[in-house]
């Protein structure tokens, strides 16, 4: 880092920083023999935590800080768990933290020094929070993006001064890069044990995307580390996401076998919103250790404690991505980050280590806040980075995206949920208290008696005491609820002990069908009957064929078709129902019959034919008066014959009391 851009980034963070240690040279890690004091049994705490059984003695219990010091800059002021101000290092070290992760970006500022943003993590950022965390007796995780901002599966771009190299000449930049780095992060006094060479490189790394060309890049990285640590005792690491996608992710690894590349450790991001099951996320990191004789770590996780924004900038995560085991609580926090925890152990994986999670909002104002992302980069982008990422920072910059998953509320202080990493070991117990109510809705159709369940699911902070309890609904929220027209309303009630809950009630018109619109995988529930010998339907996913969503019910054929489509409900209530559907297509040929029809008891009922005129001219069907009796089935379906060439889709089926 040379000139102003040096200048600009010391300026910045000279209050947080111990002055000439970041860059002092002096060749050896700071110890100050600093070692916290952690349970050796269960003890009683403000969360629940259940032990997790044969977790190693050297699990990583990890935490990406990368935006420390851009944080601290901007007046973020840490808080242990009694509320008292310390350093934050301490405090996760406090709290079972034993290793930190950084990610380090090779130039994150403009050509005026101003920086990007995220932390402007460059090498001597790295480096200062290296010797932070040694000093706190924590070993340290470097993750070179090799990028000079944000590397991800969609983001791979090359730093600026690597932009025109030839292959060669990036391999050899980045073996340089990483040597160089890693001195001046040592020098500092880091105690570095684990060194990324690329962050979620699914698609690339550096601006390459041919994978020959990747491997290439790793190999150098991978060089770089080899010779920077004589002793052996750095592990590399190759990190990649996207474990739900599992066939992909094997490949990639596969073809780092094929290539023989030196690395010790398969690393994988891991956010139970959108990264699958932690079953499959047990078997990807079993098979990985298995087959190809790797070490594994989960490099990168959170969870949601609140839905609040603390920042007016927006959360990445809202209520559509919990999960339903896990609410936007404390408690849950904990539980899914043990959990997750419990996988990697079940694996054999070397760690966790949770992401940002001391990334609180900065400033009180969103006046201030712009102002403070702006100047120290403490949002996860500036306006700076425009001309670098012009389609996504540059469009898109500000504050944290992330507060409401950090191990901190939007204060500083530690939340309960910190400590997981401290009781994991041996468990911790509190009070028992409710965690949550799951959501109960109740669908009426128009004319039906109100019911109201009797009981509700409630997850208590010891999971092991959850189950059904007895609600007492609002009297008058109840006789407010009109079933002779659609509309909905929410009812009040408490459990026993006081706890408020809800429940949303829905009166329309409710559709009986099964996967009506066909937007769900499973369809085992629909059955086709071909007269010809030979299937002409499938479910297609193209958006403009159907009626609504993605998918919708398709035919076609070169020659002639005569087939039936058809679903088979029961438990049906007595009365009269009304069934519909919604067909488009064309060149049927005149001697076409289609039509829909339901069977009651071996009568057929059967619908006026449907004649298609065309793409996206849809024709709706409907068979009124279909009488049940409360014990009967009914079979509604669809019925076609056409000339070869003929086509058409169905889409949105309705069975509805009248």
């Amino acid at each position: 880092m040379k000139g102003k851009k040096a200048k600009k980034y010391l300026a910045a963070v000279t209050a947080v920083m111990v002055s000439g240690a970041m860059l002092a040279g002096c060749g050896s890690k700071t110890t100050t023999g600093y070692t916290p004091v952690l349970p050796t049994e269960q003890e009683k705490a403000d969360i629940w935590v259940d032990s997790i059984d044969g977790l190693s003695e050297d699990f990583i219990m990890g935490m990406d800080v990368s935006m420390v010091l851009a944080e601290e800059a901007s007046g973020v002021v840490y808080y242990d768990r009694d509320g008292n101000e310390a350093d934050l290092f301490k405090i996760l070290a406090d709290s079972g933290v034993n290793y930190i992760r950084v990610r380090v970006w090779n130039d994150p500022y403009d050509a005026e020094g101003n920086g990007y943003g995220g932390g402007n993590n460059d090498v001597a950022a790295a480096a200062e929070i290296g010797r932070r965390a040694a000093e706190y007796g924590m070993k340290l995780a470097v993750d070179f993006h090799y990028s000079d901002f944000w590397a991800d599966p969609n983001k791979q771009f090359a730093p600026k001064a690597w932009e025109n190299m030839t292959l060669e000449e990036k391999s050899q930049a980045l073996y340089d890069f990483t040597t160089e780095s890693l001195k001046t992060i040592e020098d500092a006094g880091a105690d570095i044990g684990m060194v990324q060479i690329g962050n979620e490189i699914n698609n690339g790394m550096a601006g390459e995307t041919k994978y020959s060309n990747v491997i290439t890049l790793l190999e150098q990285g991978s060089r770089a580390v080899r010779d920077f640590d004589k002793d052996g005792n750095i592990k590399i690491v190759v990190h990649y996401t996207n474990v739900e996608s599992t066939d992909a992710l094997m490949e990639r690894v596969e073809a780092l076998d094929q290539a023989e590349l030196d690395y010790d450790v398969l690393g994988v991001s891991y956010y139970s919103y959108w990264h699958g099951t932690m079953d499959n996320l047990q078997n990807v990191l079993t098979t990985i250790q298995s087959k190809y004789g790797k070490e594994t770590c989960v490099m990168e996780t959170s969870y949601a404690y609140t839905l609040e924004d603390g920042d007016g900038c927006g959360n990445s995560v809202g209520e559509t991505e919990l999960l339903p085991d896990y609410a936007a609580s404390v408690q849950s926090q904990a539980n899914n980050l043990r959990d997750i925890m419990a996988t990697a152990s079940a694996a054999g994986s070397l760690g966790v280590f949770y992401w940002e999670g001391a990334w609180v909002p900065v400033g009180s104002e969103a006046l201030t806040n712009n102002v403070l992302w702006e100047k120290y980069g403490s949002g996860w982008a500036s306006s700076y980075s425009c001309d670098y990422d012009p389609e996504d920072a540059g469009k898109y910059y500000g504050g944290c995206a992330w507060e409401n998953q950090a191990l901190f509320d939007f204060e500083g202080k530690a939340l309960p949920s910190l400590d997981v990493f401290r009781y994991v070991r041996y468990g911790a117990t509190c009070d028992l208290a409710v965690d949550y109510v799951t959501e109960t809705t109740v669908d009426l159709n128009i004319g039906d008696e109100v019911a109201l369940p009797e009981t509700v699911m409630v997850s208590y902070n010891d999971r092991s005491r959850s189950g059904e309890v007895a609600v007492a609904w609002n009297e008058k929220d109840v006789a407010s609820i009109d079933t002779a027209n659609a509309e909905d309303y929410t009812v009040n009630g408490s459990l026993e002990d006081g706890t408020p809950v809800r429940c949303q009630v829905k009166v329309s018109k409710l559709n009986y069908v099964k996967n009506p619109s066909f937007e769900d995988e499973d369809v085992s529930m629909w059955t086709v009957t071909s007269e010809t010998g030979q299937n002409p339907t499938d479910i297609q996913e193209k958006t403009t064929d159907a009626l609504t969503g993605n998918y919708s019910f398709h035919f076609w054929d070169e020659k002639a078709q005569e087939f039936r489509m058809e679903q088979t409900i029961s438990g049906l209530a007595e009365g009269s129902y009304t069934f519909q559907t919604n067909l488009q297509g064309g060149d049927v040929g005149e001697d076409a019959v289609i039509y829909s029809y339901a069977v009651i008891d071996g009568t057929t009922y059967q619908s006026e034919p449907i004649i298609l005129d065309g793409w996206c001219v849809w024709q709706s069907s409907q068979i009124a008066d279909l009488e049940l009796d409360g014990k009967q089935d009914i079979t509604i379906g669809v019925y076609v014959k056409a000339a070869g060439g003929g086509w058409g889709t169905m889409d949105d089926f309705y069975l509805y009391k009248q």
